[in-house]
């Protein structure tokens, strides 16, 4: 018997569906969250569909574990880039960053 194929809409409910039951189950078992996200991943990389930023920056991109900043996660800026740390591999990795800038408007005084 073939399985049903799965469409990139359902694949991402079911991504998000997957992280919101990561988040919380996190506070009560944290291999169990780190399993949702690794269901997660790999459903992404079956469907071959790209996961939001949002989602992406929930899990480490190195041990696959899933992060709360202040928790197993500390989030630092340096020199216009977020940093990321993850207190469980110890691995950093760093993002863009542009903060809003005020510029005054040159015709008003």
């Amino acid at each position: 018997m073939a399985k049903k194929k799965i469409s990139a809409k359902e694949a991402k409910e079911l991504i998000l569906n997957f992280m919101f039951k990561a988040k919380q189950t996190f506070s009560k078992n944290k291999e169990l969250a780190n399993k949702f996200v690794q269901k997660a991943r790999r459903l992404a990389m079956k469907t071959r569909s790209r996961m939001p930023s949002e989602i992406k920056r929930n899990f480490c991109k190195h041990c696959h574990s899933f992060l709360i900043p202040g928790q197993n996660l500390r989030v630092r800026t340096q020199k216009g880039k977020l940093v990321y740390y993850c207190l469980e591999c110890k691995k950093h990795w760093r993002m863009p960053y542009h903060p809003l800038r005020l510029v005054p408007n040159k015709g008003q005084k």
